[in-house]
């Protein structure tokens, strides 16, 4: 996993959205986060600059102060690390999302702002197909 600046954000990859509006977790994130098939996930709200949503095990987002501020949705974790993306995050086919390793709480997955300007110059990130 790349840290895409000295003293910056570690990365897991690009991560796009396939045709059921669904996302592959990549594996080293799906393990470090604790995620498990069958469980459900939490998506929280990312901020403003970065766009995107954030992905939480539900046991710990409802122990989190951030509960009350940050929930969007809820979803089940599908065989292999997949999600399907609730409909009012409003991702669609094809869209392009850059893994990132956000707090304990939760993997976040970023559209815009300055990390993905500097990820954009990084060639070597993997690339995560639904």
């Amino acid at each position: 996993m790349p840290q895409l600046a000295k003293g910056g954000k570690w990365v897991f990859g690009w991560v796009f959205v396939g045709d059921h509006k669904s996302i592959q977790i990549p594996p080293y994130a799906y393990e470090e986060y604790g995620f498990c098939e069958g469980e459900t996930v939490v998506f929280t709200k990312t901020s403003k600059t970065s766009g995107g949503f954030g992905i939480a095990r539900k046991e710990i987002f409802d122990n989190s102060i951030l509960k009350s501020t940050r929930f969007l949705a809820t979803a089940v974790m599908e065989k292999s690390g997949r999600i399907r993306l609730d409909p009012q995050l409003n991702a669609l086919p094809g869209d392009r999302y850059l893994a990132v390793r956000g707090s304990y709480l939760a993997l976040s997955f970023l559209k815009q702002g300055p990390i993905i300007s500097e990820a954009e110059k990084h060639q070597e990130l993997e690339i995560f197909l639904p």
